[in-house]
């Protein structure tokens, strides 16, 4: 009893009202699925003439022809300039000629003329008024000021020219220290190195006497080398001479 279809309604036969509810339920559902929607949210159409515009493309074809056929007629004439020496002279004797140069030439005269008068009127022209007596008046009314204020002129200037002048002064005995102080250390340096380079001086010295006392003795045993091969030959040459006078006496 529970597996069969229980309708909502109250009905005489059960199996014709549950055929009537699946139709229902059937063309109920047909018609959700073919519904047409209130709001069209399809996206627009599209037009061909609109992405491909072909008047344009034959516009660009046309523009690219015509520049071929200048580029080949240009060519042409390229080449047959080569070829030949052409038809074009390019030397020019035509002398430019103005018709209103006269007219030019006068207005222009006419124009620094006037500008030479306007000149010599401005520097001609005494001053209305005295730039010498404004700065006298100046002046008097300054040293008048100068009287009646209590401060000096110019004071707050005069404080840091004042503090400005003391600073320099530090600077300059802190740059004179510094040049002092580094002149030292390069003293000590050079000191330093000095008395390191004496011994090795000391000892190039030594050397250098010793290979002197060397070359000395040397050339002392030379000299004596020829004077003691002397000695004999003058000893044998004796007795030759005393043959000599031996035979010259008989």
């Amino acid at each position: 009893m529970h597996k069969s279809y229980q309708s909502i309604l109250p009905t005489h036969n059960k199996l014709l009202q549950k055929r009537w509810d699946n139709t229902y339920y059937d063309e109920h559902r047909r018609k959700v699925r073919t519904a047409a929607p209130m709001v069209d949210t399809k996206a627009p159409p599209t037009y061909m003439h609109l992405h491909l515009k072909l008047k344009k493309l034959q516009l660009e074809e046309e523009r690219l022809a015509t520049i071929e056929r200048d580029n080949r007629i240009l060519l042409e004439k390229m080449s047959y300039i080569m070829r030949t020496r052409g038809r074009v002279d390019n030397r020019n004797m035509y002398e430019y000629k103005s018709l209103n140069k006269e007219k030019r030439q006068r207005e222009l005269l006419r124009v620094t003329k006037e500008n030479q008068a306007i000149l010599q009127r401005i520097t001609l022209r005494q001053p209305e008024y005295s730039a010498k007596r404004w700065a006298d008046i100046w002046d008097e009314e300054q040293k008048f000021i100068d009287n009646i204020s209590h401060y000096p002129k110019d004071w707050w200037t005069m404080k840091e020219r004042s503090k400005s002048k003391l600073e320099s002064r530090s600077q300059k005995k802190r740059s004179e220290t510094r040049e002092n102080e580094e002149s030292i250390d390069e003293e000590r340096t050079e000191l330093k190195e000095q008395t390191k380079q004496e011994p090795k001086q000391e000892q190039k010295k030594d050397a250098k006497d010793e290979e002197k006392s060397e070359l000395k003795e040397k050339k002392t045993q030379k000299k004596e080398e020829p004077k003691k091969s002397e000695s004999p030959t003058k000893q044998s040459e004796s007795p030759t001479k005393s043959n000599e006078d031996s035979k010259v006496a008989e």
